[in-house]
């Protein structure tokens, strides 16, 4: 059986990049028969723990549709799935490593690491611990323990030959031994690192596949060293490829496209991201790009993940998005509209009026929140006919064209119906058609050349207006 986890850690708002690992992990688990999608909170970290940062983990998931099989809210047999709750049983396996002779304590002094660091940084080397520690006698260690020294343990690394792990998308990976430290297991504070955390819960919850970023390719030979010093089996790795945007840089906070959050504040539906997300790195046969989160569950393989960096192109998302928004239905769209306006104080328009207006912009919004936006270009620009738009009704017969149209757009009740055709008898009674009857009453009526559907934009912007811009 198939068995995977998403492992994140609380420390606020859920990353793109993150949220592309969990989308990943969870349809490797889904992809195979039975296979379970397991979700595991990593706290060990205390100085990076925010408060209520499991709760936005647990609704993030949730409004994507990654649904745990097990974890800490459902429960499941290999419990506690909180690494807090599990922190005897580091304890333990990092003595048995000291016992089988495959760690130390280490009781160095921040000021003799530090001393360390400098001279390294001085000679332009990377900073490995010198494994001073690993010298001491069975009594000088017994001694410190004894006086309550604080102490670490580190695992004993080869200082010769390589070590190598199989990587689902990149293949053999190896990494000389002296380029790998005696890395410590727990520290000092009695939690233990977050790769020796990670190593024995794969291990007790029998995953079989881990899924992180191509990031911690340099790192995985550590895991390695840690499984074959326990004498276990290791996972399936699959390490995936960057996600970066089109300048090669980042996704960052400041510009506001590094959390699924930032996102949803500008009105992306969460099944647009995650069939976004789902398509960085990772290609399905085909043309087809738009797929429920079940479709993509029967047709995902590891196989077709990418090497290359997967790069984030805003336009591609919104064309997803915009797909998604068109099938829903207006209702509903309306429904994720009416807030973004409520925030920028158009809030005293009733149900009706609200959903001509956002039924007209359906089609044209990469996301919910530019209905803002078309509202504003719509009601609040101070109307004016310029640059190409005014050149156009320098056109021969366009003044004849805007006064038939006021004299027929007086005599009407004012709705989109009549207005449509006004347009109509408008371009019988003036002898034109096509952009000689169309662009006039645009430009003399929204001040543009090119918009929605005019008859239902006139009929929004009101019959008092259109007359007194005409």
């Amino acid at each position: 059986m198939v068995r995977t986890r998403f492992a994140p850690s609380p420390t606020g708002f859920i990353h793109v990049g993150n949220l592309r690992s969990a989308i990943f992990t969870y349809l490797i688990a889904k992809s195979n028969k039975n296979g379970k999608f397991l979700l595991r909170i990593e706290d060990t970290d205390r100085g990076r723990y925010v408060e209520g940062a499991t709760e936005v983990i647990y609704n993030t998931l949730k409004t994507c549709g990654l649904l745990w099989d097990e974890g800490p809210d459902v429960g499941g047999e290999y419990g506690p799935y909180i690494q807090s709750e599990r922190m005897e049983s580091y304890k333990e396996y990092a003595e048995e490593l000291v016992e089988k002779g495959e760690a130390y304590y280490c009781f160095c002094s921040e000021e003799r690491l530090n001393s360390l660091r400098e001279t390294s940084q001085a000679k332009k080397e990377n900073f490995l611990y010198d494994g001073y520690c690993k010298s001491l006698s069975k009594e000088e260690i017994e001694d410190k323990l004894k006086s309550g020294e604080k102490y670490v343990i580190r695992q004993i690394t080869p200082n010769e030959g390589e070590t190598s792990f199989e990587c689902q998308v990149y293949g053999k990976i190896s990494i000389d031994n002296d380029q790998i430290e005696d890395q410590i297991l727990l520290k000092s504070d009695g939690y233990p690192t977050y790769n020796f955390a990670n190593v024995i819960d794969d291990h007790l919850m029998n995953i079989t596949h881990v899924v992180r970023g191509n990031e911690y390719l340099t790192s995985t030979p550590k895991y390695t060293l840690l499984y074959r010093s326990f004498g276990w089996d290791e996972p399936t790795y699959v390490h995936l490829p960057h996600v970066i945007k089109e300048n090669g840089k980042k996704l960052s906070k400041r510009d506001g496209d590094a959390y699924f959050m930032d996102f949803i504040q500008k009105g992306y539906l969460p099944e647009a991201i995650v069939n976004y997300l789902a398509l960085l790195g990772w290609s399905p046969e085909g043309k087809k790009e738009i797929f429920t989160l079940s479709q993509l569950e029967k047709i995902f393989s590891i196989k077709r993940i990418n090497k290359s960096p997967a790069v984030f192109d805003i336009k591609k998302l919104n064309w997803v998005n915009s797909s998604y928004m068109k099938k829903l239905p207006d209702d509903s769209f309306v429904d994720l509209c009416i807030p973004h306006l409520n925030n920028a104080g158009i809030d005293t328009l009733d149900r009706e009026w609200l959903t001509k207006l956002c039924v007209l912009f359906k089609d044209r919004l990469n996301n919910t929140f530019e209905i803002v936006d078309h509202y504003n270009d719509l009601f609040n620009k101070e109307f004016s006919i310029d640059g190409e738009a005014l050149e156009f009704m320098q056109n021969e017969g366009t003044d004849a064209t805007v006064k038939i149209f006021k004299e027929k757009l007086e005599s009407i009740e004012w709705n989109s119906e009549n207005i449509k055709n006004a347009i109509n008898e408008t371009g019988i009674d003036a002898g034109v058609k096509g952009k000689m009857l169309f662009m006039p009453c645009r430009i003399a009526t929204t001040g543009v050349m090119h918009g929605p559907d005019l008859p239902k934009a006139l009929e929004l912007l009101g019959k008092e207006e259109i007359l007194a811009r005409m």
